[in-house]
């Protein structure tokens, strides 16, 4: 149990404490609004609907107020690397800002769902008592309001039916209208981010998740109509709701109950809010600064497979292994961004990016550098980017142990890219004081085409680990998950020569996909008794693999092995 919470990064308990909290404020404000007999009247005009507004109205703040945290990218880079002194559970944690991001946003559309429901049934009930025969408890309280010197319970004013009045409300009330478009926007930013439209319609998922400003106006706006209203203290001092409620028709009279006196909640989500936005401000001012910072292409590099190579420079530029950056080409885009992880080292003197073209976006980057000409491309032509960044990813922590497993699917070896470049580079210069003494490296293609940009890389590793007599450093497992039966025959005929016919590398191509389990347990009885990250770059169904292999295959003594996982998040 204790290494299943170190690989999920505490992030089991994290979720527990959440979960906690929106369960203790449900059941506490419902308590607030369905108890005391502040709301007595206001109950009877809405019975249980009311709590059942107000209770995920508190939840709805709550996570709200969560939602912006995860993606303040530069706050997350700066406690990264403030922990760095501290466990590497911390850092894991943070690592997993995207999935909390996201299991916040169902929890508000959630919440959302519920408020906007029992709210439908207070307006029915509101309008509905303003209509009502008189002599009735609801009808006198709704007609409190109408005469000077008195103050209204039930916010709806005008003398009109179901549903043109529901109808009325929603569209002429500030709650009603707000409510409408917060609701819209919501609707959209959510089915705008399902994956299958984040990768096929990319500039979709970009365009509507930027509703969340109006989104968060008219949250903050939301609750200044102050329609919930409640009996104020000075009228409960004389007017008891419990008692006074069965003699409604004497209220005001000599010697009865007085009329009784109520008065709105005032707006309390900004109060929630105010914090994270003026964080998230601060974050898209720093971007926005770093982002005029001059870049200057230095080179493009044409790889086989339609995968490009930009290589960078800009002043007083950082980087750590695996991080990554955000682009923007504004001869593409003016608005649009986009992740890309970091294939250059720190030691070099330029940072650079692996882009394959696979959309609109990467296909108008791929023309701007003129990578669609055959003449050579003068660097005064090519387009103007501009770069935020770079932000830490769970690679920075691979020297962190001393043996680690590197998996990378297709183009997801990128971050991997980094991190082998820095080791050539540390071999070159000082491998003394570099604690990481085996890497076990394993990429999944599906082409063989996609196998080429990367090849060199491994070749220049392979060569220096043998010259420095530590060829066993790297073992490193190149599978190829897609081929047909030509191409079986052609590798078939090539198995014996003594270097692999698709790489160059002496390492030969497997074919089909890695026995996690046996590698796990190999691995495992190569190093007992330590520590060994496992870092994926790859789709969830493998995240999930290496998961679970990572718990079944660690031991539960604290003195055995301990595979330790962690995955991009970006």
């Amino acid at each position: 149990m204790g290494n299943w919470v170190e690989n999920e990064g505490l992030s089991i308990f994290v979720v527990i404490v959440w979960l906690g909290l929106n369960v203790f404020l449900f059941w506490w404000y419902y308590l607030v609004y369905d108890v005391p007999p502040k709301f007595f009247y206001t109950r009877v005009l809405l019975g249980r609907a009311l709590a059942l507004a107000r209770a995920p109205a508190a939840c709805l703040n709550f996570n709200c107020m969560l939602i912006l945290l995860p993606v303040c990218r530069n706050l997350l880079s700066f406690l990264r690397g403030s922990s760095a002194c501290c466990s590497t559970r911390i850092r894991r944690q943070l690592d997993r800002n995207l999935t909390f991001h996201k299991m916040v946003a169902w929890m508000i559309a959630l919440h959302t769902a519920i408020h906007t429901i029992a709210h439908l049934f207070n307006v029915e009930w509101s309008v509905q008592a303003r209509v009502e025969e008189k002599g009735t408890l609801a009808a006198v309280l709704s007609g409190l309001g109408d005469k000077p010197q008195e103050s209204y319970v039930n916010f709806f004013r005008q003398t009109i039916g179901n549903p043109v009045g529901g109808l009325y409300v929603a569209f002429t009330y500030l709650a009603g209208i707000t409510g409408v478009v917060i609701t819209l926007a919501l609707i959209l930013i959510i089915t705008s981010s399902t994956k299958t439209i984040r990768r096929s319609y990319f500039e979709v998922f970009w365009y509507t998740h930027h509703l969340f400003v109006i989104f968060f106006i008219g949250l903050v706006i939301h609750g200044a109509g102050r329609i919930v209203r409640g009996q104020t203290a000075e009228s409960l001092a004389e007017h008891n709701p419990e008692i006074c409620h069965k003699n409604f028709t004497q209220w005001g009279k000599s010697g009865a109950c007085p009329i009784p006196q109520f008065a709105g909640n005032p707006p309390m989500t900004w109060k929630w809010v105010v914090g994270p936005m003026f964080l998230y401000l601060c974050e898209r001012l720093v971007r926005f600064w770093r982002s005029q910072q001059k870049v200057v292409i230095t080179k493009v590099v044409i790889h086989p497979f339609k995968t490009i190579e930009l290589q960078m420079m800009k002043k007083g530029f950082k980087m750590e292994v695996g991080q990554y950056i955000f682009v923007k080409c504004p001869a593409v885009s003016k608005l649009e961004w986009h992740p890309f992880t970091l294939t250059s080292a720190p030691e070099e003197d330029y940072f650079s990016i692996h882009v394959r073209i696979v959309g609109d976006w990467t296909e108008g980057l791929f023309n701007a550098c003129g990578c669609d000409k055959q003449e050579f491309q003068e660097a005064w032509k090519l387009p103007k980017i501009a770069v935020d960044g770079p932000f830490g990813t769970a690679s920075e922590d691979v020297f962190s142990y001393e043996t680690v497993m590197l998996v990378g699917a297709g183009i997801g070896v990128t971050p991997f890219a980094s991190v082998l470049k820095s080791v050539w580079y540390k071999y070159c210069h000082d491998a003394t004081n570099l604690k990481l003494k085996k890497i076990y490296f394993y990429w999944l293609c599906r082409d063989t085409h996609a196998f080429e940009w990367f090849a060199d890389l491994l070749q220049s590793l392979e060569a220096q680990m043998q010259e420095r007599n530590n060829a066993d450093f790297l073992s490193y497992n190149i599978y190829l998950t897609g081929w047909d039966e030509t191409q079986a025959t052609h590798f078939a005929v090539h198995h014996e020569e003594e270097k692999d016919v698709i790489t160059g590398l002496k390492q030969k191509t497997l074919y089909g996909r890695p026995n996690w389990e046996n590698e796990f347990k190999t691995i495992a009885g190569n190093h007992p008794g330590s520590r060994i990250g496992v870092f994926l770059c790859g789709p969830e169904g493998l995240a999930d693999t290496l998961n679970k292999q990572s718990i079944s295959n660690s031991e539960a003594d604290p003195r055995g092995v301990h595979f330790i996982f962690n995955k991009e998040n970006f």
